[in-house]
């Protein structure tokens, strides 16, 4: 039963990856589609590169998690190796809010300026704190972890 939860949390790490990946080459495509005389074409090179930079630290936490289901899956839990890997996806998701705060808010004002859309300021307001409850969930577990580790060391010591 173990393995099969494990197995749809790494299904679940593809499909956000592919996600991710879709989302950049949509960025891609728009980015070459954008006729070079429109006012939008510099911003979409402008979303082309934020979105690829944003994808880096995203998929290194997909791959953090992926491993971190690994050691579930091997009994080693409540090991070092989980705590320096929730340390990782704790880091990625605070460079990803960073990310989002300072190259996607103002991408999201521009393009609301534009468009006359205010509504779509809140759209980066909503990816800069998904990756901002990330960081602190991770920070949470990273904590919790830390605990579960000591006090199992204490119970492996006691006879």
């Amino acid at each position: 039963m173990r393995s099969y939860s494990t197995m749809i949390l790494r299904l679940a790490i593809f499909i956000a990856g592919a996600i991710v990946l879709a989302i950049c080459s949509g960025a891609a495509w728009l980015a070459i589609k954008t006729d070079p005389t429109s006012e939008y074409y510099i911003l979409s090179y402008v979303l082309l590169i934020g979105t690829c930079t944003a994808a880096i630290p995203c998929f290194v936490a997909l791959y953090q998690s992926y491993k971190l289901l690994g050691y579930i899956d091997t009994d080693r839990a409540f090991s070092e190796l989980s705590v320096k890997a929730l340390k990782i996806i704790k880091r990625s998701a605070l460079i990803e809010f960073f990310i989002c705060t300072l190259g996607g808010l103002p991408f999201f004002y521009i393009l609301a300026e534009k468009d006359d859309a205010p509504g779509l300021v809140f759209i980066g307001l909503a990816i800069a704190g998904v990756a901002f409850v990330i960081f602190v969930f991770a920070s949470v577990l990273n904590r919790l972890l830390q605990d579960a580790i000591v006090m199992k060391s204490e119970n492996d010591l006691t006879i």
